[in-house]
């Protein structure tokens, strides 16, 4: 079994779900532009766009 960081574990099953099921999206404070925190979502906005990856005002 492989050893990866819980950040990566996060990112590779948002982006499977997000690749199996068109209707999945990710919204949040800042999980677009800025890759969310800690980069968990880093590089699903390039490969998702922007209607699928969306950035939240925080309240």
């Amino acid at each position: 079994m492989r050893e990866i960081q819980f950040r990566e574990a996060l990112r590779e099953a948002m982006s499977e779900e997000m690749r199996r099921d068109p209707r999945v999206f990710l919204m949040g404070e800042a999980v677009a532009e800025y890759n969310g925190a800690y980069n968990v979502s880093q590089g699903m906005l390039d490969e998702f766009g922007p209607k699928r990856v969306l950035d939240t005002p925080i309240a």
